[in-house]
């Protein structure tokens, strides 16, 4: 018994350590939602506010966007909050689930093209391009941060 525990719970950590880090081959990099993009193609940006409110909640402004199927984009962030925030987007489901990895793995780091995490007063930038029409997410995944309201929709639609 004791080492079936034992098993599953590094498998659990090998699943997460593998889901944060990534892959030398950048397995990452092709998603549902899209691809990292190349910085010539960008078309336009969206400037994303990442903050908490006087209320206590945690948001990014816009909390909605909409882009072109094939559209490169520099997605451009700042965080304003007094903590740490991050972006990942990804499908709705795929969103979720990385989101339950965070509240049991709250240490993970990301390294992946479709995340970003930023310090207060943090700059950065994610170049992306969006390669399927539908319906997507982001949220800030940092545990306790997403039911806190700090999410949004992507809607990519077709040419």
């Amino acid at each position: 018994m004791k080492s079936r525990l034992i098993t599953a719970a590094l498998m659990s950590l090998a699943t997460a350590s593998a889901f944060a880090a990534g892959s030398g081959d950048h397995s990452h990099d092709e998603l549902r939602i899209g691809r990292a993009g190349k910085p010539a193609e960008v078309t336009r940006t969206i400037d994303i506010v990442m903050m908490e409110t006087d209320d206590g909640k945690m948001v990014f402004e816009p909390a909605t966007f909409t882009v072109r199927q094939g559209e490169t984009l520099k997605l451009s962030f700042v965080n304003q909050g007094e903590v740490d925030h991050e972006f990942v987007m990804d499908g709705h489901e795929a969103i979720l689930e990385h989101k339950e990895l965070m509240e049991r793995f709250p240490e993970m780091e990301h390294d992946d093209p479709n995340a970003i995490r930023l310090q207060p007063g943090g700059k950065g930038e994610i170049v992306w391009t969006f390669a399927t029409a539908g319906e997507f997410s982001f949220g800030c995944l940092i545990p306790g941060h997403y039911e806190s309201g700090m999410k949004g929709d992507i809607a990519v639609v077709q040419n």
